[in-house]
């Protein structure tokens, strides 16, 4: 199982989840009012700590829908990965997947008003996305790091409708590993996504709090994420 902890803004916020044993690190870069959104020399600056370690891999997270201004950003960064997190359509996948070695991570939104995406899964398949990951939609349509909980039967609805690996967020914490039996099960299932509840009241990423989370859901310590999932 894999974890990956979302908005690093900082090389000190690259350590502490070095030290919590994190696999993935999510670099934001194009998320407008975004509390840990990086400018691009920002973003090179951050992925280069997280370069530096031993484990750690950077994800890029991004509404952005530009193929070229991605193109640019993961190359200058050194990003093997970019996660868009918007609603971005199957041909920028396309797009990434036919002018990059790029590992390309589609967010599927859990919501009621996200029917239509979801008719788009075997298009986004087809266009190279190499996993997904499932995320709960807030109550007033916010999309990304809401907090909240992500709903077991939706999961598993969109999980069976899936050929590729996929990684839960919404909600996680250390304490509610059980709440998601059923989703660890899925023979697709890959690993979670956290944010919220990897940071302390002040809002800063912890190395405690990422180490609960890891033990709380059973995470290997060393488990690594070099190479090409599923």
């Amino acid at each position: 199982m894999l974890l990956k902890i979302c908005g690093a803004a900082s090389a000190e916020d690259v350590a502490s989840l070095d030290r919590a044993g994190a696999d993935l690190v999510g670099l934001w870069h194009g998320v407008p009012r975004g509390h840990a959104d990086l400018t691009l020399h920002q973003l090179i600056v951050v992925a280069d700590a997280v370069h530096r370690t031993a484990r750690l891999r950077p994800v890029l997270v991004t509404f952005l829908n530009d193929a070229e201004a991605l193109r640019a950003a993961t190359a200058a960064a050194r990003v093997p990965w970019v996660q868009l997190h918007g609603y971005q359509p199957p041909g920028l996948v396309r797009t990434l997947k036919g002018s990059t070695d790029l590992i390309v991570v589609k967010v599927l939104h859990l919501g009621a008003d996200t029917r239509a995406e979801r008719s788009l899964i075997p298009a986004y398949e087809r266009a190279g996305t190499d996993l997904f990951l499932l995320d709960a939609v807030a109550g007033d349509g916010r999309i990304g790091s809401t907090g909240q909980p992500a709903d077991c039967a939706a999961v598993l609805g969109i999980a069976d409708r899936l050929s590729r690996p996929f990684l839960l967020a919404g909600g996680l914490s250390a304490d509610n590993r059980e709440a998601y039996r059923a989703v660890l099960d899925h023979p697709l299932f890959l690993g979670i996504d956290v944010d919220t509840a990897a940071r302390d009241p002040d809002g800063r990423l912890s190395t405690e709090r990422v180490t609960a989370v890891r033990r709380g859901w059973r995470v290997p310590d060393g488990a690594g994420a070099a190479g090409r999932p599923g």
